[in-house]
């Protein structure tokens, strides 16, 4: 899993009268909340929060990554790609070993290798320039102040230091993060600075994205990527200079008596979560479905995880950056195909298909991809905030994984401290082809975006088109997962948000079953072993924010297996 457990804390989601943030860590909802209290929009919090989370969740996203950015404006429904790319001089060939071998992610993450041009800074730039209304510095005063005075090292920061081996083996980073006496990660507790965060963000907040992109930064960032000893990249500044946005069209697709509206691709989120819910309705959850925080039962397991498996076997043939590879049938919504899907979900039986076949939609008449292998995908951060007037953001941002590709940058500061870079390029496949010399749709070329999960999401009342909800989560490509049971338990099986949010995690993908440890009861394993299923029992930390529509105003709720909180007024 992207990110390793560091307990549970439960959580009473909080009401909210006008206007609510919600997000992975206290002071970067603080943050968010102090923006909109000055009048700002929820575009305007989404920056604050952002830079807030640079500094103090800097193992999950930041500005040394990219994000998907999904915007309610009372009319209309944006979505802003801010995902990394891979720079011009890379090729296919780029997550190979010299004998053709494909690395494993850890050989190909820690380094410069992996570390895509990152989109974060400029996708807010130009989320605050569509949609803010405060002044872009006084946006990143919360997290400039924070870095200066510093804050306290949480518990979860605490654990995911002294989980990672890898970190501590990159010298910056062993120098920063590692500063106890005894030359151990910095206890809970320590105030930590980051004068050198400080310095870049003063930067950003005088000159806005150039001074991220170009000058002392931008040179800083391609000289670590280079100049790594042992796993080189081959980023430019020039790729750094052309980096840009792309406004994509949202997908919002119809299920139960809502309209569900999420990331295209790149991503591959909306597309797998309402193909799990399309198929479900046609197969019927069955008996078992999670109510008032109970376990779901065997039934309702065997039908979600065999639509799951269908899911992630197109995922894995049609799924990749829109630029480089075409949609299926020319449409991406064939995908979603009510007949289609009916056709899917014909091979669901009693027993576990345990890897599903890709299928054919609408207009495909021949496979010309290879699938591509499965390969872990790790971390991220989600942000879900709506403003006083109504209008909302879904946000998921990441540096891939936990730590990314554990490189501080200090922005050529000097300063203890700065920013952790991503190693975004490992979401791509790391076999270009497969042994019949077939591409995959998802493989390394110059200038493209790597699939991804990410499923921030908008939901909407589909007769009178009142938004209802914003959420999302971190963890890798189970994110679809987490998103796909907050949806079911929002709106489907009548639970609140943190009841939602709190039932224990499950799914496939399109290999073992993966039941949350400790969570299902052993009939309900062995009742799943009975019909074919391989069953693990792992940590899934997923990260879910969530805020609903309710009489009341608003409700927010958190993951507690994470630090997250919502506030509002």
């Amino acid at each position: 899993m992207p990110e390793g457990a560091s307990g549970w804390t439960p959580k009473p989601g909080w009401h909210a009268a006008r206007q609510m943030v919600a997000s992975a860590n206290p002071l970067a909802t603080e943050a968010g909340l102090r923006i909109l209290r000055a009048g700002g929009t929820a575009v305007d919090a989404a920056v604050a929060v952002q830079m807030v989370l640079t500094l103090v969740e800097p193992q999950s996203s930041g500005i040394g990554g990219g994000a998907f950015l999904m915007h309610w404006d009372g009319k209309r429904v944006t979505a802003l790609d801010g995902r990394e790319t891979a720079p011009a001089a890379a090729d296919e060939k780029l997550l190979l070993a010299p004998g053709g071998r494909p690395l494993t992610v850890t050989e190909a993450a820690v380094g410069g290798r992996a570390v895509g041009v990152p989109g974060t800074v400029r996708l807010m730039e130009a989320a605050h320039r569509a949609h803010g209304r405060l002044p872009w510095n006084q946006l990143l005063q919360p997290a400039i102040e924070l870095a200066e005075r510093g804050f306290a090292v949480s518990p979860r920061l605490h654990a995911q230091l002294k989980a990672d081996p890898a970190l501590k083996s990159q010298p910056a980073a062993r120098a920063y993060w590692f500063g106890a006496p005894d030359g151990d990660a910095w206890p809970v507790g320590h105030i930590l600075r980051n004068p050198a965060l400080g310095q870049i963000l003063r930067q950003l907040a005088e000159r806005g994205s150039a001074a991220f992109y170009e000058g002392p930064v931008a040179a800083d960032l391609v000289r670590r990527v280079r100049s790594h000893p042992t796993n080189p990249g081959v980023m430019t500044q020039e790729d750094l200079r052309g980096y840009s946005v792309k406004a994509r069209e949202a997908l919002c697709t119809d299920w139960r008596r809502y309209r569900v509206c999420g990331f295209p691709p790149p991503s591959s989120g909306h597309l797998a979560v309402m193909q799990i819910l399309g198929i479900g309705e046609h197969l019927g959850w069955g008996e078992g479905t999670p109510m008032r925080g109970a376990a779901p039962g065997a039934d309702f397991l065997h039908r979600y995880t065999e639509a799951a498996r269908l899911a992630f076997a197109d995922r894995a043939q049609y799924v990749a950056d829109p630029d480089f590879v075409p949609a299926p049938g020319g449409d991406w919504l064939s995908l979603l195909d009510p007949a289609y899907l009916k056709q899917r979900a014909a091979l669901v039986g009693p027993m576990s298909l345990r890897v599903a076949p890709a299928g054919q939609p609408p207009g495909v008449q021949r496979l010309s991809f290879a699938p591509q292998p499965e390969q872990p995908e790790y971390g991220t951060s989600h942000v879900s905030i709506v403003d006083a007037r109504g209008h909302a953001v879904s946000m998921t941002t990441t540096i891939e994984a936990v730590w990314g590709a554990r490189q501080l940058a200090d922005g050529g500061t000097g300063l203890p401290g700065g920013y952790m870079l991503n190693n975004e390029l490992t979401d791509f496949s790391a076999a270009p082809a497969d042994a019949q010399g077939r591409p995959v749709a998802n493989r390394v070329q110059p200038g493209k975006r790597p699939r991804s999960s990410m499923s921030p999401t908008l939901v909407f009342d589909r007769d009178s088109g009142r938004l209802e909800m914003s959420l999302g989560s971190p963890g890798g490509a189970m994110i679809i997962h987490f998103v796909a049971k907050t949806l079911l338990g929002t709106l489907a099986f009548g639970l609140d948000a943190q009841q939602a949010i709190d039932l224990p995690n499950f799914g496939s993908l399109n290999g073992p079953t993966a039941l949350e440890r400790g969570r299902f009861p052993a009939e309900t394993v062995q009742a799943l072993q009975a019909r074919g299923h391989i069953v693990g029992e792992t940590e899934l930390t997923s990260g879910l924010q969530a805020i609903v529509r309710t009489p009341r105003g608003w409700f927010g709720a958190a993951d507690p297996r994470r630090e997250g909180v919502a506030m509002g007024d």
